[in-house]
């Protein structure tokens, strides 16, 4: 059976774009809008997006502004087209869309068309030899899950993944819940993104979380961008990278693909933007090959260790190294033995490029260093991160104005889901609190990360699979494998609000449960409540939805977890009841309180405009690490060996998705329009493989002995460095294979991926 389709839909190319943003940006945003909605749903929803007294967007973590937001429109193109997927009322995802058509019919169609059917309306439910889903009640929903839960041999043959657009309320009931149903199998979509991030802080810094504030980055001497691609992935970051630059910060992008966004940036607000152009971002761009990050970093730490010798106390930060940190001989001593030309030779780059960033960086202190999936999905990730940390801390660049850490997480809650205790390997001090605030004992054993459920329920360890929000099966690496573990399960289950393909690649028995989005109105027993999510810096702020649901048969996440709750686990024990919990959202932030640091007089502070900071240790240099400092690491670099006829893959996303959200099929700043099934690849390895630009070819990843194939790609010249290839996921995500993953963070290696091409054969 065919996951999805393999259909091409007719490339047209173009010029990649010179600018970010702009006009074209917000004719897009109204276009997206306008299509889903009518004029004033639209409005009032965009007028609000990530206001003081509005709600959080759901298509990204970048933070606020601390101060000022603009009345104008907070908000960027990629938001604006989040939004109109939530509050699309021209079409809806109905049961009379499910009677029409079958899931076979369904599995023939497009991500991109199956998005665009709507929100859904009413719960739905797909027994086993039907071929159609059909609507059920809450009731019998709920009813059915609780005995398939409850007849389990063992807890843990659950798994209960979360998505990073849970609210903090819903995600703290979320994990009570799994927890007293006796399990730590709370899988989450950080497992696939920045796990590696969370691991090497933890054992740098003692915090996996940025180190930086929103108004740091205009503070900043030079900020240096690796493994990202703002312009696309986070375009509201753009507006602090051109407050940076104008206030004489240099910016360094190191990125295999020259990216649009980190050219040039136009602010679409701004008058002096649109008439005299954008504002120039990059000053030096490192067009480094895949997974050369290490290397580079070790070469940059190479020459700035040469030039403190010459001039001791000048270029490192001696004062801070001997007194809060620890390890530095050993990372000199790597410094030491490391050959810069062979580096360089590794990163694709000369050394005087290296050295160009070298010196940039000598005599400048206030330095923030960004990074997102470039630098998280490869095999070495950690060791790359902790070399990140390196620097920073042989600079003295953690814990003052404008310099600092910058992991720059992707979707819009997922950092606020594992402050809330959304992990499955739980610190024990967290257990204890849980155990002392709830009166039951929490399961001490680690459960299940995203890849190791997907085993699980491949091996039949695990037989039921509830998604709190998402596209898990598209979302996860090896996608052929990762089908065939969904249909080994009893039950899956989707709390969702729109159509997607882990809906159709199911379960024996599969539920699909519609949810208010975050836009609409939550209305419980004692009236209108709000969520509260927090952001890449640590803010954690109010969010009220706006609109009328567009459904009268959806149900808050807050509520499922809790009427589910209800049917599986004994009662609180807290002075609380689930219902209690539900009619009135401040009683979950008061538990919240009581368990988890930092969240002190929490639903007073979460009341005032724009939130409050959680505490921050690395940010005020205090390293909770056991012995209270911050820690250099050795890492290596490895030297990545490709045969003639491999090249090395990263999947992407193109300007027209998030996440596995397809909201078109174009790529405006690539200069790639009504295609996604494309591979960018440099000129020289078309001619050199044989191949021609525009030829359709199948990609074939090879590891372990196995061979994986992405059929029906292509070829699109770009500028990337010769041996390494790009391609959109989640197509490219069935090339990824389940085993291969990040050492301790278990993170899939998609930016990593040894392919070869062959022509395909029509």
């Amino acid at each position: 059976m065919k996951i999805a389709p393999e259909t091409l839909t007719g490339l047209r190319l173009s010029r990649p774009a010179n600018t970010a943003a702009g006009v074209p940006a917000v004719l897009n945003s109204v276009r997206h809008v306008l299509a889903a909605t009518e004029l004033a749903r639209g409005w009032k929803a965009l007028m609000a997006l990530n206001q003081k007294d509005g709600y959080d967007c759901p298509s990204c973590a970048w933070p606020d502004p601390d101060s000022h937001r603009s009345a104008l429109g907070e908000y960027c193109e990629n938001g604006a087209k989040a939004v109109a997927d939530e509050v699309m009322t021209r079409h809806s995802a109905s049961p009379v869309l499910f009677q029409r058509y079958s899931v076979l019919n369904l599995l023939e169609k497009s991500d991109f068309w199956l998005g665009q059917q709507g929100r859904l309306t009413q719960p739905m439910v797909i027994r086993p030899g039907a071929t159609h889903y059909e609507p059920i009640s809450w009731e019998a929903a709920f009813d059915l899950i609780a005995d398939e839960l409850n007849n389990l041999t063992s807890p843990d043959e659950a798994v209960f993944y979360t998505s990073g657009r849970t609210s903090n309320e819903a995600a703290f009931l979320y994990q009570l819940f799994v927890r007293m149903f006796g399990t730590n199998n709370l899988p989450d979509c950080s497992n696939m993104c920045h796990e590696s991030t969370g691991v090497a802080l933890a054992e740098t810094i003692g915090l996996g979380k940025a180190s930086i504030t929103y108004d740091d980055f205009e503070q900043a001497e030079v900020i240096m961008i690796m493994g990202q691609n703002p312009g696309t992935n986070a375009p509201r970051m753009l507006t602090p990278l051109e407050a940076a630059k104008r206030a004489g910060a240099t910016i360094i992008a190191v990125n295999p693909l020259f990216e649009t966004g980190l050219k040039a940036f136009q602010h679409p607000q701004s008058p002096r933007d649109l008439l005299l152009g954008g504002q120039k971002l990059t000053d030096i761009y490192v067009k480094i090959r895949i997974n050369a990050d290490l290397a580079f970093l070790k070469a940059v730490g190479k020459l700035l260790w040469e030039e403190e010798k010459k001039a001791p106390g000048t270029v490192f930060d001696p004062g801070f190294i001997d007194a809060q940190t620890a390890g530095f001989e050993k990372y000199r001593e790597t410094l030491e033995a490391a050959d810069v030309a062979e580096l360089a030779e590794q990163c694709g780059l000369t050394v005087a490029q290296i050295q160009e960033v070298a010196d940039t960086l000598k005599h400048k202190k206030r330095l923030i260093i960004c990074w997102a999936m470039g630098l998280t999905q490869h095999r070495n990730a950690v060791a790359t991160i902790r070399e990140v940390i390196n620097l920073l801390l042989a600079k003295g660049s953690i814990g003052i104005p404008g310099g600092g850490a910058a992991p720059i997480r992707g979707h819009s809650n997922v950092q606020g889901d594992r402050t809330m205790g959304i992990w499955e390997r739980p610190k024990p001090e967290f257990l204890d609190k849980m155990k002392e605030v709830f009166g039951f004992e929490p399961p001490r054993r680690h459960g299940y990360s995203t890849v190791e459920a997907v085993e699980a329920m491949h091996a039949g360890r695990a037989k039921v699979f509830f998604g709190m929000g998402g596209n898990f099966l598209m979302a996860v690496s090896d996608t052929n494998y990762a089908a065939e573990a969904m249909q080994r399960c009893s039950l899956t289950v989707q709390v969702s609000t729109k159509l997607n393909r882990s809906h159709l690649i199911h379960g024996r028995t599969a539920l699909i449960l519609p949810c208010l989005g975050r836009s609409e109105r939550d209305v419980q027993a004692t009236g209108e409540q709000f969520v509260t999510t927090e952001g890449t810096t640590g803010v954690v702020q109010m969010s009220r939805g706006v609109l009328e649901p567009v459904s009268p048969h959806l149900k808050s996440e807050v509520a499922i977890v809790a009427e589910l709750a209800k049917r599986c686990t004994p009662g609180l024990k807290s002075g609380n009841t689930w219902e209690a919990l539900v009619a009135n959202y401040d009683r979950i932030r008061d538990l919240i309180e009581r368990v988890i640091p930092g969240f002190e007089r929490y639903n007073e502070r979460v009341r005032q405009p724009g939130g409050f900071y959680l505490p921050n240790g690395p940010r005020e240099r205090r390293f909770t690490t056991p012995d209270g400092k911050a820690h250099f690491t050795v890492n290596l670099p490895e030297v990545i060996s490709l045969k003639n006829n491999e090249l090395l893959l990263m999947t992407i996303r193109s300007h027209d998705q998030f996440n596995t959200t397809v909201y078109g099929l174009d790529d405006r700043y690539r200069g790639i329009h009504n295609e996604r099934r494309v591979v960018l690849m440099n000129a020289t390895d078309i001619d050199r493989l044989g191949l021609e630009a525009q030829q359709v070819v199948n990609l074939h990843s090879h590891y372990n002995g196995i061979r994986r194939t992405a059929e029906r790609f292509v070829i699109v010249p770009y500028d990337i460095p010769p041996g390494n290839a790009a391609a959109y996921f989640p197509e490219t995500n069935v090339l990824i294979p389940i085993d291969s993953v990040a050492e301790k963070s278990l993170t899939p290696t998609s930016k990593s991926i040894v392919i070869t091409i062959e022509s395909c054969k029509v």
